[in-house]
């Protein structure tokens, strides 16, 4: 088990493959642990340098008390690249995992090759609906909003052919530190992304679950258009692709790598 500690926080991390290949990191998204990426990593070519991590708050990372802002959240990817002695990266972000991955290109361009941006954008949603979630979670925790998330997350064919795998899920979003996914709502309601990714340049691929309720397929494509990045709709997958499509994602991605090769 590999920890990278940053501002008196441990991260936990995952780094597997060879130390000189092509670095590919992977950002997760509000709710899940570097586990949501488990089906797509098989399915990537051989020879790749694979790190994963959790996020502060998530899975067996520290959860520092909320708030948090999106400039944590960067320097924690950044302090673990870092330490890792890793630049030029690809990063493969997952709804805030793809804020993370865009504020990380724009802060430290060093670290980052190129982007993958799914699901996400360079702004989610208003602030108020992230400090009304906030203040729920705060008041009766997650398990009362767990439903109303599985539905965005999933879709219905998901919910009707794998109800105990949905279970699985359900159970991660509900262990999830209530100060890590407060902390983070608070990062989100906070981060308005547009004129720094507009800014960027670099090779970026953007997808998007075509059922996806939290962030609807539209605004990730109006986020990919400020990059002039292809978009790709993933038809019938709703938030997360990378569980309900993994192999198509891996198909994507791969692609993409070739390309930028």
């Amino acid at each position: 088990m590999k920890t990278v500690t940053h501002n008196n926080i441990t991260l936990h991390v995952h780094d597997d493959g060879p130390r000189d290949a092509l670095p590919v990191v992977f950002a997760n998204s509000l709710g899940t642990d570097l586990r949501v990426w488990d089906a797509v990593v098989p399915l990537l070519p051989d020879g790749l340098r694979l790190i994963r991590y959790d996020k502060r708050g998530h899975g067996l990372s520290d959860a520092p008390p909320a708030p948090y802002a999106m400039e944590d959240l960067v320097a924690d990817a950044a302090a673990i690249l870092d330490q890792l002695g890793v630049a030029n990266a690809v990063v493969i972000g997952l709804s805030i995992g793809g804020m993370i991955a865009q504020g990380l290109a724009h802060a430290r361009p060093d670290l980052v090759r190129a982007i993958v941006l799914m699901d996400t954008a360079a702004r989610i949603g208003p602030a108020q609906m992230w400090q009304d979630r906030i203040q729920a979670v705060q008041e009766n925790g997650i398990a009362p909003l767990a439903d109303g998330v599985m539905a965005r997350w999933f879709a219905p064919a998901f919910h009707r052919d794998k109800p105990a795998e949905l279970a699985l899920w359900r159970n991660m979003l509900c262990r999830t530190t209530q100060a890590g996914y407060a902390g983070c709502c608070a990062a989100i309601a906070g981060a308005d992304l547009t004129e720094t990714t507009r800014a960027l340049d670099l090779p970026a691929l953007a997808m998007a679950g075509s059922q996806d309720g939290a962030t609807p397929p539209d605004l990730v494509h109006a986020t990919a258009a400020l990059m002039d990045a292809p978009f790709h709709l993933i038809d019938g997958a709703g938030h997360l692709p990378c569980v309900e499509s993994p192999a198509q994602v891996a198909a994507l991605i791969t692609a993409f790598l070739k390309e930028i090769a």
